[in-house]
């Protein structure tokens, strides 16, 4: 059985968690890093140098950053419906991965970290506005790419959803002031009709 070292309220985790869960597999979790702390300690860095969570063991492999296990699980479990077949449709979605990474991230982690685990008294306005404006942006970008297409990748859901979606919740509930996007609501209202992702993405922020 595939064991998970990370605590679920991890945006990480949760992409884990969330495709594991859409592929059937079963899989225990332990709570790592965060308040929970032990991913600092030697056991847990050996498994995984970073010291962050998700780090997963299954099949004999010990595997961490998430998107990585993603594309692992889908390879393995999902060809075919999480991960397309085809080469040319499969980097179509693989590259939404990377564009959650390098683009969407970043303003995103700044909300969450201002709006959630920052008092306050102690927060960066400024900041959490100008990061506010520049994920508008973003979601603006995914919002027009789906105006004709029910998910990231065509009709179905493939790993190119799970990152954004797994920050979808995170968004939807800390902006009030979003522009508006008809094709993104849609998407975010399906997604929060699959049963892993009202289990795993859909839960009080902390």
């Amino acid at each position: 059985m595939m064991k998970v070292l990370g605590r679920n309220n991890s945006v990480n985790v949760i992409k884990v968690l969330w495709c594991a869960t859409e592929l059937g597999l079963e899989f225990e979790r332990t709570d790592i890093g965060g308040s929970f702390g032990g991913n600092d300690q030697a056991d847990y860095l050996a498994k995984n140098p970073m010291g962050r969570v998700p780090t997963v063991e299954i099949d004999g492999n010990i595997l961490w950053e998430s998107q990585a296990i993603v594309r692992y699980l889908a390879a393995k479990y999902g060809m075919g419906s999480l991960m397309p077949e085809d080469l040319g449709e499969r980097a179509k979605t693989d590259l939404w991965m990377d564009w959650y990474t390098a683009h969407l991230h970043p303003s995103m982690t700044t909300i969450f970290w201002g709006l959630v685990r920052t008092p306050e008294a102690d927060r960066d306005k400024d900041a959490i506005n100008a990061a506010k404006v520049e994920a508008g942006k973003m979601w603006a970008l995914l919002d027009k790419h789906l105006a004709d297409r029910n998910f990231v990748g065509g009709s179905d859901l493939t790993v190119g959803d799970i990152p954004a979606g797994a920050a979808a919740f995170r968004y939807y509930t800390l902006v009030d002031d979003r522009p508006a996007m008809p094709h993104l609501d849609r998407w975010y209202a399906s997604l929060g009709e699959r049963n892993a992702y009202k289990t795993h993405a859909m839960n009080p922020l902390s």
